[in-house]
Order: structure tokens, then sequence, then C-alpha cells
């Protein structure tokens, strides 16, 4: 009996180490950078997006409630910073050249463009990101997360935000980067 606890320990305590990863995560770059002043950090509940005066269906509101939180951070290019941003874009996109994150779409050119990633499964994602980068303005991050989102629901609901019928004024000091 005594033998078999000890392996027992031995097995789980060799499973911890291999199951612990070197690979830094996206969750954990969001929670280094709270203190950094040098980003701009917003996180907000979903919850907040949907307005009184809302003019949303019923099947958008249900869109809605599959998104649980939305993180934000951005990278403002400015006077002196240049090698910096360029560090700190490089890291960033390590962490999402990971297998972990698999890309929906990508567009643009040398000098800007975005990036479409998801996690989970096809039909039941998980967190979405959305990294866009501008090498005269900065980047900005959003990570979306939520429980079994569908790539056509969040089309959708970026049609309702068009018609203004989220509030997404929250997002006005990020934009502003961007001239969005």
């Amino acid at each position: 009996m005594i033998l078999i606890k000890y392996i027992l320990g031995i097995g789980l305590a060799a499973l911890t180490l291999f199951s612990c990863s070197n690979k830094e995560s996206l969750q954990r770059y969001i929670v280094d950078r709270q203190d950094d002043d040098s980003f701009l950090k917003i996180d907000i509940a979903a919850s907040l997006l949907q307005t009184d005066s809302a003019n949303l269906s019923q099947e958008e509101k249900d869109i809605l409630k599959t998104i649980k939180k939305i993180n934000v951070i951005a990278y403002p290019i400015e006077e002196g910073n240049v090698s910096a941003y360029e560090v700190k874009m490089q890291v960033l996109k390590t962490i999402l050249d990971q297998d972990r994150y698999k890309t929906l779409m990508k567009y643009g050119s040398n000098k800007e463009g975005a990036t479409l990633k998801y996690v989970g499964l096809e039909d039941a994602i998980d967190e979405i990101i959305v990294f866009v980068r501008d090498d005269e303005k900065g980047f900005a991050l959003f990570r979306l997360l939520g429980d079994n989102m569908r790539p056509e629901q969040m089309i959708k609901l970026m049609t309702a935000i068009e018609k203004g019928d989220v509030d997404i004024s929250k997002l006005n000091s990020i934009g502003k980067i961007f001239n969005m």
C-alpha cells in the first residue's frame, strides 16, 4: 500500500511538472500590463455594452449574452518609443503565433493590418482575439471571452454595433489611436 502511495505521489508530481508550460499566455500578458502606464487598458463586462435604449432584437440580445467579458489593451506610438513598440509588439505576436490561437482571418500590409484569431472549436468559440497594428500609430488587442460563441453570430453583432444598437463608447479612447 505504501508503494502505491509512493508511485502515485511521484506520478502526480511528474504530471504537474510536465503540464506546466513556459509559454506565456495572452491572459498573463494582459495581467502583466495592468500596471504599465505606457498601455491603455480597458476591461468591460459585456452587460455594460447593452444600454436601456438599445434596439436589439432578441437574437442579438442572446448573442450578446454569449460574451462574458472584453479585455482591451493598446500601445500608442509616441515620440521616442518606437523601439519599445517593436519589442512589445513582437512579444504579443509570439504569443499569438502559438498553436492554441487559431487564425480566422488576416489582412493588411507590412506597415498595418489586423488579425482575427480564436480559441475553442469553430462552432463553439471561447475566446476571440482581434489584433490591430499600425506601425505609425501603435497596436491594440481586443479579447472577447465567452461561451460557445459562433462566427456568424459575431457578424450579426457587428451589424448591431454599426447600427448603433450596442454602446461601444467605452472603447473610444482606443479608437482614437487609430482614428476609428
